[in-house]
């Protein structure tokens, strides 16, 4: 996979005294974490979230689909605490979500030209794009099937190729190292080690152990604080005053 825009010299992610709010709690508070860009590709950082709701909130962050409570956040080199940012910083980001189920009688090929169809571009030969991610992926043989039928390890490599047909920069993951035999895992982490050769991966799940087997750095988000990694150095034009929130029990 080789991104449409020029390799940034810039870590992939950067946040400095983050806090979000979803609902009446913080899920994030005054977090601080960064993704590194050592050399091409590689960047790769697991997250290990507590609560339904607090992986599917951090995606959206990193995202661009929501906007910051608090704090420095920058994606892409994009300044996701502006709505300028965020649209920018969406059309470079693919998003791998295990929820939700496809359609009855969605193809493994379907799926990934459905999503080619809305997120790539009109000078795009969009089947080209299908058939190199379906190759790289090992999805080719079960282009046809449908994928409810298909094994799991088929299913949720699916949906990373729907997520990686539009050659992002930065691949967020959800979920999909969640509740896997270990052959299945073994077979997913070797996928993430083939596209982090020119992608960034966030990944993010409940299933500790899969996370720290799959990702060489990983973080912990336990009641809204991130445990693990280190504090971003940021230059003063991007530093800001500490807001503290009032956070709920």
């Amino acid at each position: 996979m080789r991104s449409g825009h020029a390799v940034a010299t810039v870590s992939p992610v950067i946040a400095a005294g983050v806090g979000l709010r979803r609902g009446p709690c913080w899920v994030l508070r005054s977090a601080s974490f960064r993704l590194e860009q050592p050399g091409a590709g590689g960047a790769v950082l697991g997250i290990v979230a507590d609560g339904q709701a607090a992986a599917p909130a951090l995606i959206d962050l990193l995202a661009g689909r929501t906007a910051p409570g608090y704090g420095v956040l920058r994606v892409l080199g994009h300044d996701l605490t502006t709505v300028a940012g965020r649209r920018a910083a969406r059309g470079r980001i693919g998003i791998a979500i295990r929820g939700g189920r496809p359609l009855p009688g969605v193809r493994v090929r379907g799926l990934v030209e459905r999503s080619a169809r809305t997120a790539c571009g009109p000078d795009e030969d969009r089947r080209l794009l299908v058939a190199a991610i379906l190759d790289r992926l090992a999805l080719a043989p079960w282009a046809e099937v449908p994928i409810r039928s298909a094994p799991e390890l088929v299913a949720r490599r699916a949906r990373i190729a729907a997520a990686a047909v539009r050659q992002p920069e930065l691949l967020l993951m959800d979920g999909l190292l969640d509740d896997l035999s270990c052959p299945d895992l073994a077979g997913l982490i070797e996928t993430m080690r083939d596209l982090e050769r020119d992608t960034a991966l966030i990944v993010t799940g409940g299933d500790r152990d899969a996370i720290t087997q799959a990702c060489p750095e990983m973080l912990v988000l336990a009641g809204g604080v991130l445990i693990g990694n280190r504090p971003p150095t940021l230059p003063p034009a991007m530093q800001c005053p500490q807001r503290q929130p009032a956070y709920c029990d």
